[in-house]
């Protein structure tokens, strides 16, 4: 089953891929300098024990993203 979702909805362990950016400005730009552009698989590494921020392996690196900017990368499980 294949739906749309949030980046900060992922739980650690869980994969994804990126189907767009709802956001503008320079975090969008800095996002998709980073590796975050539509199709690209994201795995949720580890969350801090305060929820915020997170993990992610994007492109063979480690980005710490948090919620409320994850709260705007739309993904497809």
């Amino acid at each position: 089953m294949n739906y749309t979702t949030n980046l900060s909805s992922l739980t650690e362990g869980e994969s994804c891929r990126i189907r767009d950016l709802a956001m503008t400005g320079k975090i969008r730009s800095r996002l998709m300098d980073l590796g975050l552009t539509s199709g690209a698989v994201v795995e949720c590494l580890h969350i801090s024990s305060g929820g915020d921020p997170a993990a992610y392996l994007i492109s063979g690196a480690v980005i710490a993203i948090r919620r409320c900017d994850a709260e705007n990368i739309i993904i497809a499980r």
